[in-house]
């Protein structure tokens, strides 16, 4: 039978017990980290990297903040195991697999091939990717319902968003499974029903950067008063209120109104920013060469990141 017309009834709930990671760089690393709160988690890499000890660095930082205990530390590490060979007994015997290799199409595609050779047929497959689509990825695959991409934000331990992206093929109780099993280690899975360019959540970021990167081009207003006016202002709300309950609270009266007068105005350019490709022509590439649309320099940079690292530590630990 064609996957695209199996129902959802012919898929049982199937209990996950055993999850491999394809993949040992930081993604596969973090992904790992999470997966290992509730099972045991075989980790996939063709090279004997130092996976515990990479771990343990950049987690070290939740025990430091209060976010996690030395001990709980300890039994989640030990709960994690490395194999070089992906036809391992604990691969090819994995109720759930998650791919977190390079967003390499081709990469993808054959890594998939040989785990669907090795593996059960009732296993789960799944790809980490933020932009690739599923369909493309899984299209000759012949258990395509049983494919899905769960795209795990960065830092992927400290995110809480797992965006479950269903492919043209996917069975929906089997992406239900994915988003019981990511619940079950304390994510925040959304499904996205439709294998659309961006998903969910960078469709919504990038229309918002559009906006802002119009407005520079536009003279409005700099850069920093952009950031300013985002951190400062709507963004505060934003992990209390999304857009829909946000629209609900001012009333879809005034969303509307608002609307009629406002969308209009609004950037509609299918193209990057002419100020994006005016800066990479001069050698302007953000943190990585010291100046975007601002400048840097090491020490911004580390303030920065550990700023963003310990309020999303802080921000978790409370949910």
């Amino acid at each position: 039978m064609d996957a695209a017309h199996i129902g959802i009834e012919e898929v049982n709930y199937m209990e996950i017990n055993n999850i491999a990671i394809i993949g040992a760089g930081l993604m596969g690393k973090a992904i790992a980290f999470v997966f290992s709160s509730k099972y045991r988690v075989a980790v996939y890499d063709n090279q004997p990297v130092d996976l515990i000890g990479g771990i343990r660095e950049i987690v070290q930082e939740l025990v430091e903040r209060h976010a996690l205990s030395e001990g709980e530390l300890e039994r989640r590490l030990g709960q994690i195991q490395l194999v070089t060979a992906m036809e391992h007994e604990s691969v090819a015997n994995a109720d759930l697999i998650v791919e977190a290799i390079y967003e390499d199409m081709e990469l993808k595609r054959r890594t998939f091939a040989h785990l669907e050779e090795i593996c059960r047929d009732d296993c789960i497959f799944c790809t980490n990717t933020s932009v690739m689509s599923p369909s493309e990825i899984s299209k000759d695959l012949r258990r395509r319902e049983r494919f899905a991409a769960t795209h795990f934000w960065n830092p992927g331990h400290l995110i809480p968003l797992v965006e479950v992206v269903m492919s043209d093929a996917t069975n929906p109780q089997i992406a239900q499974v994915i988003i019981d099993v990511l619940k079950g280690v304390g994510k925040k899975p959304v499904l996205c029903k439709k294998d659309v360019p961006g998903f969910i959540g960078n469709r919504l970021q990038h229309a918002l950067w559009r906006e802002a990167f119009y407005m520079i081009e536009e003279g409005i207003a700099d850069p920093k008063t952009i950031d300013d006016a985002c951190k400062y202002g709507p963004g505060l709300r934003w992990p209390v209120l999304g857009p829909m309950e946000n629209s609900d609270l001012v009333g879809l009266d005034l969303t509307y109104n608002i609307h009629n007068y406002l969308l209009s105005a609004l950037d509609v350019s299918p193209e990057p920013s002419r100020l994006i490709s005016e800066m990479l022509a001069k050698g302007e590439n953000g943190v990585k060469t010291g100046k975007g649309w601002h400048e840097w320099t090491p020490e911004e940079i580390r303030r920065l990141n550990n700023k963003l690292r310990e309020h999303l530590i802080d921000f978790t630990k409370d949910l």
